[in-house]
């Protein structure tokens, strides 16, 4: 049985199995797998955020809009909708595969706010 999104492991088990998901997605593994090199630290800090977002507790300390603004840059500007698309699609396949509840559809709305704010960000800053 499921059950909701609680504590600081639950955090750590969403984003770990989601990335798992996402390093052999063939279409989005090659932006994250080519710019990561310690994803042991990389899943830490994506723990943190989301912990942060959605229990409010933890300060997280990063700038995820210029580090997705700056991977745009190191692809020559390919990064497009569908990026953005199957992220959103594979975060909620993996929030439903393993939690319900308030805090999981929480983690949805937020990741759903996120990803939109990136993507104008991303394209607002070819712009410059």
């Amino acid at each position: 049985m499921k059950h909701d999104i609680k504590t600081r492991e639950d955090v750590s088990l969403l984003v770990s199995t989601f990335y798992d998901k996402v390093r052999k997605d063939t279409v989005l593994g090659p932006f994250f797998n080519d710019v990561i090199t310690d994803w042991d630290a990389h899943l830490e800090r994506l723990t943190n955020f989301w912990e942060s977002s959605l229990f409010l507790k933890t300060k997280y300390l990063g700038n995820p809009l210029e580090a997705h603004v700056k991977v745009d840059q190191e692809n020559n500007n390919m990064i497009t909708e569908l990026h953005f698309g199957l992220w959103i699609n594979l975060w909620f396949q993996t929030i439903d595969e393993l939690f319900e509840g308030d805090y999981a559809e929480n983690a949805k709305q937020r990741a759903r706010k996120m990803g939109t704010f990136l993507y104008l960000k991303i394209f607002e800053a070819r712009q410059k």
